[in-house]
């Protein structure tokens, strides 16, 4: 599970790159660019398949460890508090439910559509992921269900790193502190960037 988890930030990392194009001041000709590359491009197709392995590898040893924690622990402690387990730890289950949910919607609005399992909006192009950008952020309500969910991802993440360092035995004392502030750094601008996004769409080009 962590090895997935950090191949999968590492995806993160180029798809909000691909997404902060949309922010550039050009009728959405640089991500349009982008997004065609990474559409047909036959490398990136292959590690399309990659990456899929690399969620479902990730929710399914994410579901295991919660089972076997909770058959670790069939009964609640008597202290709520003789836990020093951190909070963002104790809903990683959760905040990962939370963004299973948003992930099959977000392939609704975008990769089923490319992939024709989905139908597009009528006037849009089944590969015009800039026009499809812009009908979906310019609706408030899923503009906040987005920069929710990527909130929710930012707070994922901050123990996520981390537990994956510590569970690779890499938490040696030299460098965790520094493993800490990054991951947190890059948390906060996951969320951050993604959110940038519906914000400038909203405010700028509805």
């Amino acid at each position: 599970m962590a090895l997935a988890g950090l191949f999968l930030v590492t995806f993160l990392s180029v798809h909000l790159g691909i997404n902060l194009m949309l922010l550039k001041n050009d009728g959405g000709r640089a991500f349009t660019e982008a997004a065609t590359f990474m559409g047909t491009n036959p490398v990136i197709k292959v590690f399309e398949i990659v990456l899929f392995g690399g969620f479902l590898l990730h929710i399914i040893f994410g579901l295991m460890v919660s089972v076997q924690n909770k058959a670790a622990r069939p009964a609640p402690y008597a202290c709520s508090n003789s836990s020093d387990t951190s909070l963002f730890s104790k809903y990683m289950f959760h905040t990962g439910i939370i963004l299973f949910i948003f992930l099959v919607l977000h392939f609704f609005d975008f990769y089923f559509i490319k992939v024709g399992l989905v139908a597009p909006p009528q006037g849009i192009a089944i590969h015009d992921f800039y026009q499809r950008s812009l009908l979906l952020f310019s609706t408030p309500w899923y503009s906040l269900l987005y920069i929710v969910s990527f909130i929710v991802l930012g707070i994922h993440l901050n123990h996520a790193i981390q537990s994956a360092f510590q569970t690779l035995g890499w938490n040696h004392s030299k460098y965790m502190d520094a493993v800490k502030v990054t991951g947190s750094t890059f948390s906060v601008a996951i969320a951050v960037g993604f959110s940038l996004v519906p914000i400038y769409i909203l405010l700028f080009l509805k």
